[in-house]
């Protein structure tokens, strides 16, 4: 079983009303397994067979409008996607120009599967595979933006968090 979270647009805002108590019950009729909201916005968390997401935000979509009448979407994603010592945020010393960051994305395309998105002052990075063997390296980063960066995964991250509160 793969472990998912599924995030519904438009739930409890706009006047389309639904307890999670509902949802859950929805997803359980749909043998969705271990299913649990977070928070009343339509964050479900479950277990499923391993598919393409794009397929279960399809089914979600219809399952809302079939048994709530709410034409709605939500966007899956799944949990082994990220893995928290994959993902990283490289801190730059400045931000990031939206040309340099875009040349940046180009430069990269078809070089491996790494996920790249601009944050403040910031890039969050999914290397999927692995830091150690990718080609998205701080160089090769740094060259395109023109600054420089390091680079900390999320786990690190959370533990200087937890310091820190």
């Amino acid at each position: 079983m793969t472990r998912y979270c599924a995030f519904f647009a438009s739930i409890n805002v706009g006047g389309n009303r639904l307890t999670m108590a509902d949802l859950r019950y929805a997803f359980e009729r749909e043998e969705f397994e271990n299913v649990e909201t977070v928070v009343a916005s339509g964050n479900v968390l479950f277990d499923f067979d391993e598919r393409p997401t794009d397929g279960l935000e399809d089914l979600f979509a219809h399952m809302m409008l079939d048994r709530f009448d709410m034409n709605t979407f939500a966007a899956v994603r799944n949990a082994g996607i990220g893995q928290d010592h994959y993902v990283h945020t490289l801190f730059l010393e400045r931000d990031a120009d939206q040309a340099a960051f875009d040349k940046l994305v180009a430069d990269h395309a078809g070089r491996g599967p790494e996920k790249i998105a601009m944050g403040p002052r910031c890039l969050y990075i999914d290397y999927v595979d692995g830091a150690g063997q990718s080609k998205l390296t701080n160089a090769f980063i740094e060259r395109r933006l023109g600054c420089r960066g390091t680079a900390r995964n999320v786990r690190s991250l959370a533990r200087i968090a937890a310091k820190m509160a």
